[in-house]
């Protein structure tokens, strides 16, 4: 009896800290949160039938800048998919307001562009845009790294960047694999780094010393890892944390090195 007594405080204790949080997260600041705004719909801009893979930024004056696939045929991902897109809405009101959807990245039927990234070069003034690039009409299931960046907050792009050979290897030509969606970071010495995945080979990291002007492959591959993320520790520290298929556990390696090695 006692014993239960015991049990029902304590669920008692747990659903009244449960209750406090709740009323909490309400608040943002001093201002109560009033809802959600629906940035990228089917039927909203565009005859696309599925828009998957977000990615968010601010960009170094502020803005908001959100980036997703447009997937216009269907939701089939990239090696499935003749017709992906890449398009954006910014906010320059901390998410009051949006512009209208922008596409950035478009090709021709048949070649499509996934899974949106984003790193933000604060001391440059730079945002880089990664995606995964692929030519299903001639090379299909051969996956390309590419990037765009703008220098103006989002308000315009350059070309697209082939960086495939930077960051892979020759070997890996017919492997499965991709950068990881959403965001890469920028260290506290400058650095820009950011995630790729090899299915065959391991996850890796990959970066750039000269704010984007190239970028290097990280030769060490952790191990279990998928689609992950990268942050840098308050002691300076990496730490990678990832996605696993079958084990029902996140993985989390960090390095104390700069990359060199890791601790799973």
């Amino acid at each position: 009896m006692i014993m239960g007594m015991k049990n029902l405080l304590f669920i008692f204790l747990v659903l009244l800290f449960l209750t406090g949080c709740a009323q909490q997260g309400k608040r943002y600041g001093d201002e109560v949160f009033s809802g959600f705004t629906t940035l990228f719909q089917p039927g909203m801009d565009s005859d696309a039938k599925c828009y998957r893979i977000p990615a968010i930024c601010t960009a170094p004056n502020g803005d908001l800048i959100a980036a997703i696939d447009e997937r216009v045929p269907s939701c089939d991902d990239l090696r499935s998919n003749p017709d992906i897109n890449i398009v954006i809405r910014r906010s320059p009101d901390n998410g009051a307001s949006w512009s209208n959807c922008e596409t950035v990245v478009d090709y021709p039927l048949g070649q499509s562009a996934s899974d949106p990234s984003l790193i933000v070069d604060h001391q440059a003034g730079i945002v880089f845009l990664f995606y995964n690039y692929m030519d299903l009409t001639r090379e299909k299931d051969v996956y390309y790294f590419r990037v765009i960046q703008s220098t103006n907050n989002g308000k315009s792009w350059s070309d697209p960047k082939d960086v495939t050979a930077q960051i892979s290897k020759p070997e890996w030509k017919y492997d499965f694999k991709f950068i990881t969606s959403g965001r890469g970071i920028q260290t506290q010495n400058g650095r820009l780094l950011h995630t790729l995945v090899n299915l065959t080979n391991g996850l890796h990291v990959f970066g750039s010393d000269d704010h984007g002007g190239n970028w290097y492959l990280l030769d060490t591959p952790l191990t279990p890892g998928d689609e992950s993320k990268i942050a840098e520790l308050a002691n300076g520290a990496w730490m990678v944390n990832s996605r696993t298929h079958g084990t029902g556990f996140r993985y989390v390696h960090i390095s104390s090195d700069e990359g060199k090695s890791w601790i799973s």
